[in-house]
Parts: structure tokens; sequence; C-alpha cells
């Protein structure tokens, strides 16, 4: 009996993703849980393994193309069984496959018929809280329209039947033409005359003027000004954007517009941490993985994380969501972008717990072998830009987070202690938070605790 192999869902959050490749062509056999085929989202990048083996028999979905989770993207048949090619199939999509002969097609049709109106009955059973089809969207799309007050019945949706994908409501945004709230105050006018009814009539058609009026000089400060990024004639290299990386950009965007950013610097001495990870180095080899600055600095940052809840935090319109679980995210940096992978629970584990921990997750996350829930929930993030020799940095906080730590470099400088100069493993720390909730005396307060966990490292933690 034939399998479908649907879009996973891998987030919480994610609405769609993106088919980067087809490891296996139509043909080929399969085994259950083999890597079938990678797909990438704003969330991660990952190869889907096969539900079932047999034959790869039909492929629905083309490299590059975009769809909402659940949505059937392949059919594994039984093995040896003949590949279909249904009416309406995108030719690229049986790529390296013989013609079917016109009488075998002609018989094609009724399957795909049914299949066709058991999806439509999936995508309308996913969508019944929506009025229209330019209503179709995420949650995630529906909460940004809240966040920045538009109306997603304006939006012409991009996604399958009108549906309105996250880029589309970004880019709606950016356009500018999202109305600013104030714009319904000439209406105030309207109710204000007196007047005898013929000139009220007047009245009441005036304000259609100034309402409209305000679009003509928003455009021109939301449009990009700076002009062609190029020349004719210059000597340049094009290369599109990849999958990840336009989810990246989305994410960044998304997170500038949200979240009032401020950021707040403090050194650290890490000459404790520096004899301990000596000390115990050896132990941490025996028992199987690498001891690291990170594991010391997350094990203080849940420290922190508990004396500090409103870090821990979420902003969901005019509430605040304290976090009781402490779900912390580790950066990864990859070839080609970023991933955060997160430990769930993380105040449950102890230094070694922590340790393995962040070197499983950021192997597979090279590998592109992380589980979906191991990409989302998470309340806290940590980045490194450190390891790249930075001095400190300002990173962007993670939605829906509302506060990041970034890591700069250990390195050896010389430091005055108690009157005197001494050559020390110095670290800046940065805390980058959303002003909406955390105010500058909560991350100072924040970040001295964390400074002084890190200094006076508790070696039984």
């Amino acid at each position: 009996m034939p399998t479908n192999v649907v879009m996973p869902q891998m987030g919480e959050s994610i609405a769609e993703g993106t088919v980067v490749r087809w490891i296996k062509k139509v043909g080929d056999q399969v085994d259950r849980d083999e890597p079938l085929f990678e797909i990438s989202t704003d969330k991660v990048d990952a190869e889907i393994p096969s539900p079932a083996a047999g034959q790869l028999a039909e492929i629905r979905v083309k490299e590059g193309e975009t769809v909402p989770v659940n949505s059937v993207v392949a059919v594994i048949g039984t093995a040896g069984e003949t590949p279909a090619v249904p009416s309406g199939t995108v030719p690229e999509a049986a790529v390296g496959q013989p013609e079917q002969p016109a009488t075998q097609a002609a018989a094609a049709p009724p399957a795909p018929a049914a299949k066709d109106k058991k999806q439509q009955k999936e995508d309308e059973e996913e969508e019944d809280d929506e009025e229209s089809p330019r209503q179709k969207s995420s949650p995630l799309v529906r909460r940004i329209a809240r966040e920045h007050n538009v109306d997603i019945r304006n939006i012409q949706g991009t996604g399958i039947n009108g549906r309105v994908t996250k880029g589309d409501i970004l880019a709606y945004i950016e356009s500018g033409a999202a109305a600013p709230p104030a714009a319904a105050a000439p209406s105030a006018p309207v109710e204000a005359p007196s007047a005898p009814v013929a000139a009220a009539s007047a009245t009441v058609e005036a304000p259609t003027v100034p309402v409209e009026a305000p679009s003509a000089p928003v455009a021109p400060a939301t449009e990009p000004t700076p002009g062609p990024v190029y020349k004719p004639g210059e000597s340049v290299q094009i290369v599109p954007m990849s999958v990840m990386r336009k989810k990246i950009a989305e994410h960044m965007v998304l997170s500038a517009h949200t979240s009032p950013h401020v950021y707040s610097v403090y050194e650290v001495n890490f000459g404790r941490i520096s004899a301990l990870r000596d000390k115990k180095k050896a132990e941490f080899d025996a028992a199987g993985t690498k001891l690291t600055y990170t594991a010391f600095i997350a094990k203080a940052v849940i420290d922190a994380l508990r004396q500090f809840p409103i870090v821990n935090a979420s902003v969901d319109g005019s509430n605040i969501v304290y976090k009781k679980d402490i779900n912390l995210g580790i950066a990864v940096a990859l070839d080609n972008g970023l991933i955060v992978p997160v430990i769930r629970n993380a105040d449950e584990r102890n230094l070694l717990g922590l340790s393995r921990a962040i070197n499983d997750l950021a192997a597979r996350a090279r590998a592109k072998k992380l589980n979906p829930e191991e990409v989302q929930g998470g309340t806290f993030t940590i980045t490194n830009p450190g390891i790249f020799g930075a001095l400190y940095g300002l990173p962007l906080i993670n939605q829906p987070q509302v506060a990041i730590l970034g890591v700069g470099t250990i390195e050896k400088r010389a430091v005055v202690i108690d009157d005197a100069i001494a050559i020390k493993p110095m670290c800046h720390i940065t805390l980058g938070y959303d002003h909406r909730l955390i105010d500058g005396a909560d991350a100072g307060r924040f970040l001295l605790f964390l400074k002084e966990r890190l200094e006076g490292f508790d070696e039984s933690s």
C-alpha cells in the first residue's frame, strides 16, 4: 500500500518548509528511516528520513519549492512497483524516468484526483478558522500581524491556495504599506459638527482625503533608497541566497522590528574557570566528552536565570509570560548559516551533563541530524562570536525570547588586581535585551550576578 511522505513541522511556529535537495530519485529503493530528502526552514536544515521501506514512486515537490507543513511531497510505493506519473505532475519531478505510453497516462487521473480531494479537505480543516483565502495564514503570521497592526486581508498571499506566508507579511511591513493606528483618527471630526444635515453630509465625506494623504509621504521613508548595488560593466559575481540564509534574514528582520534592542557589556576574569578546566579536562575526557568554556558559562547562566526570571520570560501583547522551564539555546555556526539547538530543562543537568549535551547537539547540528523538538522551545540563547576572535558581539534576540548572551574571545590581558598588575584570561560578555520588558538596571543585576558566578565558580556544580 502506498505511503505518503509529508513535509514535517520542524518547530512549533513553523508553517512551511523548503525542499532543498532530493537524496533519492523516482524509482530508487529506500529503507525505512533512510535519508530521503533535505529541507530548510527558519529553524533548521535537516535530512528527512523515509517513513516506510519501498520504492520512491512519485515526487510531488521540486527542489527549491516551499510548501506548508503536512503537505504530501512524495509517495513511497511497494518495492518493484512501476512508478506512477499522475496527471498534473510537474515534469521536472520525474527527471530520468521513461515516458509513459499515452494509454497508461490516460488511466491514471482518477487516483490523483482522489488524493487532491483528500489534501483539499486537510487544508480546509487546517484553516477552518479563517474567513477568506486571503486570510489563510499560520499562527506565527497572525501574531506578526497583530504586533504590527496589519489586517491580513490586505495582503495578497503567495502560498498555496492564497496562503499568506511569513515572507509575504514581512515584505508588506517592509514596504511601508501597513498604515499606523493613528490613521483612523480623522474619523473623529465626523461626529463633531452640529451643523444642518446638508453641511454635515459634506463633513462626512471630507475626511476621506486626509485618511489617504499620509500614504504619500510615508512611502519614501520606508522604501530602499541606496540605488543599485553595482553598476553596469562592474566586475561582480551574483549568487542566489540559500534557503537557510533567506530564512535567517527574515527572522532577524522580524526580531529587529519586534524588540527595541539595548546592550550591556561586562568584563569577566576567567582565571578560576581556566584553572578548573585544566584540572577537570582529563576527567571529562575519560567520561567521553570534551570540557569547554561554554559548559561553564551555561551552568552560570542557568543560575542567573533562576535568580532573575524576567530574563527567561516572553512578551505576549500586554502580558508577560514567565517560563518556568529553562530551555537553553546554544548557537552553532555552520558553513552556510547559524542554527540554535536547544537543551531542554537545562537546569536539571550538572556540568558533565551540560558538556555532553552541548557537544552532542553541536555535532548533530553540523551533520544535519537534529530532531524537530531539538530546535524549538528555547527560552534563552547563548552565542559565542569570541571563537572567531571577536572582542565581543551585539547579537539580535532570538524571538520570542527577550534576551541573548554574547560571549567574546577569552584572552590573556594585563589587568589591575588589588593595586597590582596581573596577567589574566579576560572575556567580555554582552547581554542584548528587549527594552519593552527588561530595563538597564535589570540587565546590570543579571550580568553582575553572572560575573560573580563565573569568577567564583563552584567546583561542586
